[in-house]
């Protein structure tokens, strides 16, 4: 009965009805149009931004943790899982259409930054909390709305997609190792567990150190393939947008597949709309001392995550030799596909990559959803420790548990959350873009835009001590 109801929402939401597809699609070209092109005409500025982005003070992480927070999240299975799902489903023209929700997600994800740095708090440890239940609350006064947003989270990041993490861990190091599962699962809880008590200052610092190193690795791998499969690079790309596009032998029947496919993994994988990254975005104290600062810094993270390390990925499977069957195929086609071009060490690459790349995630998702304890007021010792005890179980369930069941229910999950968030920012939007003039007009006299609560007009109220009022 369970799996019946799981499998009417994933259709309504993501199968025939499709709803999310056209509601990710109309906020990326909203938000785009709204903020004029922000992603493309400030594109070096996005890159800008990041100097003196180490700074930070006793309230809040500093921006370049924020973006490694975020990136820790973003970057797991969906950059190495979820892109052989898409490319296995939808061919290799599912690659386009995450390239395009990407670049429109871009706007989206500074769009919905900008809001969670605005009405951020300060929680009882007097650190920075927030994200869209914070903003849905102050800036729409709707606190139904908000908690409904916190429940979504609650479900996805908090329950869902941890145990999706665990899950494509124990599947990598199963195949490559023989490790049984229980016990993946069991050391996987010992070592975040250890990370939470530290708190989100340790959970940002553990980004710090282990995204950067990851990330670079991961593409210095994929260029000395590419270099090693040069002559097949044109073909490759020729092949990624006739595909997109339906002109293959294929047909019109794979293109719906090739949209569905990319926009859906390419979401899972960016996150730009669902409002998990907001949660990053608020715990930071941004330089320039600005919301839109951290607005840019999290749309970049949206392309180091799509553009870059997605695009690795596929590049990967599609310069190997390995058949794509059509059928639905998760980490274990990357695996292949690397042990293709680099033997059975490239089955152990990948292995290690996915392990780090998705216990990262599991460590920033615990963030997302501990963030909201605040809203309940259970931001204290008995309610972290019940929390972070179903969220741990979670994560051992999910080792053992079904590809096909973990996915569906994580795809639920992000979609409800991207139905609350898109409907608040869309409303929140006349402040998105006041905050984004007041920041440029700022810029054009001096390097580091401060942001006063009395220069624009802002809807709702923000949280009394966090911005100065004058």
């Amino acid at each position: 009965m369970i799996n019946d109801i799981v499998s009417v929402i994933h259709n309504v939401l993501w199968g025939e009805g499709q709803i999310l597809i056209y509601i990710l699609i109309f906020a990326g070209f909203w938000f785009s149009f709204k903020l004029r092109f922000i992603q493309f005409t400030h594109f070096k500025y996005m890159f800008a931004v990041m100097k003196g982005s180490t700074k930070s003070d006793k309230s809040g992480i500093s921006s370049f943790q924020a973006l490694c927070t975020g990136l820790s999240a973003r970057v797991g299975t969906g950059n190495l899982a979820g892109v052989a799902m898409a490319i296995s489903l939808g061919g290799s023209g599912a690659v386009f259409w995450m390239w395009v929700i990407a670049m429109l997600g871009m706007a989206t994800g500074f769009a919905e930054s900008v809001l969670g740095q605005l009405y951020k708090i300060r929680d009882s440890k007097k650190e920075f909390r927030g994200g869209p239940a914070y903003y849905i609350r102050a800036g729409l006064n709707k606190p139904w709305l908000a908690i409904l947003f916190s429940l979504c989270l609650f479900l996805g990041y908090g329950l869902t997609f941890s145990a999706m993490q665990a899950n494509t861990i124990a599947e990598a190091l199963n195949n490559t190792f023989e490790f049984p599962t229980q016990y993946v699962g069991g050391v996987i809880i010992f070592l975040a567990g250890g990370i939470f008590l530290g708190g989100m200052r340790a959970i940002a610092r553990f980004a710090e150190l282990i995204v950067p190193f990851m990330g670079i690795a991961f593409i210095l791998t994929a260029i000395v393939i590419t270099a090693m499969n040069i002559e097949l690079l044109p073909s490759m790309i020729s092949d990624i947008f006739s595909s997109a596009f339906g002109l293959t032998e294929a047909g019109a029947g794979a293109l719906g597949a090739a949209i569905k496919n990319g926009i859906q993994r390419g979401l899972y994988s960016n996150e730009a709309g669902a409002g998990s990254v907001p949660h990053a975005a608020a715990s930071a104290s941004p330089v320039p001392n600005h919301p839109v600062a951290q607005g840019f810094v999290q749309m970049l993270g949206v392309f180091l995550d799509t553009m870059v390390l997605c695009t690795c990925t596929a590049v990967i499977i599609l310069l190997s030799d390995i058949n794509i069957s059509g059928e639905m195929e998760g980490i274990g086609m990357t695996q292949d596909a690397m042990t293709s071009h680099l033997g059975a060490g490239g089955n152990y690459f990948v292995a290690a990559a996915i392990t780090l790349f998705a216990f990262t995630s599991v460590v920033a998702n615990y963030a997302y959803a501990e963030s909201n304890l605040h809203l309940f007021k259970l931001d204290n010792k008995i309610g972290r420790l019940v929390y972070t005890t179903i969220y741990l179980s979670m994560v051992y369930w999910g080792s053992g548990a079904s590809l096909k069941e973990v996915w569906n229910l994580a795809d639920i999950a992000l979609g409800l959350m991207t139905l609350v968030n898109v409907y608040a920012i869309v409303l929140l939007t006349p402040t998105i873009v006041n905050l984004t003039k007041d920041y440029f007009n700022k810029l054009k006299s001096t390097n580091e835009p401060s942001f006063v609560l009395s220069d624009i007009e802002i809807q709702g109220k923000a949280e009394e001590g966090v911005w100065p009022k004058s």
